[in-house]
């Protein structure tokens, strides 16, 4: 994989000492447009600095050797915690939640709110995720019941949090993939225009266009 010393879109955290990284520095391997797209909003949500390191699916870089050995599934999103490695875009989501308390991406003092929140993120990873695999028509039923789930609420669970980070993402790429009309899912567009208000949803949207999208249609 390509070396990227420098960060694309924060500082460098700097080291404690010289050629040592600090235990807790975070560094987040992506790919544009990809499933990473949801913790590198979070990144920018909570504000803690990182270093982005883009993965070229077209070069097959998730396959170099260097990055097997930091994830040997050759998957995106990695988050490095110093030198541990974490994966899988909803614990990466949780541990950025968990670590940034001010940041308001979990319902901390509510047992049943936090449920919910692990509901709509295994529906996400479990059902509507690998829905396109088994054809458009059938992700249209399940993201039809994604509309009726969110329903007229603003946000997936009370207040903005990690849920509705995953689902936008998921919702963007299926939109910018099948182009459903605006009112097929209202609710979900809702959301998604609600999403595109957020700096972190903007910033991480011009970071990752501008390297430019490498995923399939």
């Amino acid at each position: 994989m390509r070396d990227r010393e420098s960060p694309i879109d924060g500082s460098r955290r700097a080291s404690p000492a010289a050629g040592q990284p600090s235990p807790t520095a975070l560094t987040l391997y992506f790919a544009p447009g990809s499933s990473s797209m949801a913790p590198h909003i979070a990144l920018h949500e909570v504000g803690e600095p990182f270093d982005a390191r883009p993965v070229s699916f077209a070069r097959h870089e998730q396959r170099d050797e260097a990055f097997l050995r930091i994830n040997p599934q050759g998957k995106v999103p990695v988050l490095l915690v110093g030198t541990q490695a974490l994966t899988e875009v909803a614990a990466i989501l949780y541990f950025l939640a968990q670590r940034h308390p001010q940041a308001r991406l979990w319902p901390h003092d509510d047992p049943i709110a936090q449920a919910r929140v692990i509901s709509w993120m295994s529906f996400l990873a479990s059902t509507v995720h690998p829905a396109r695999r088994q054809g458009i028509d059938h992700a249209r039923r399940v993201w039809g019941l994604a509309e009726r789930r969110l329903g007229e609420a603003p946000w997936a669970v009370g207040e903005f949090g990690i849920a509705d980070i995953h689902l936008f993402r998921l919702f963007w790429r299926m939109r910018s993939s099948l182009h459903p009309s605006p009112q097929e899912f209202p609710a979900l567009e809702a959301h998604h225009a609600r999403m595109l208000e957020r700096d972190a949803v903007r910033r991480t949207l011009a970071i990752e266009s501008a390297i430019g999208y490498e995923v399939p249609a």
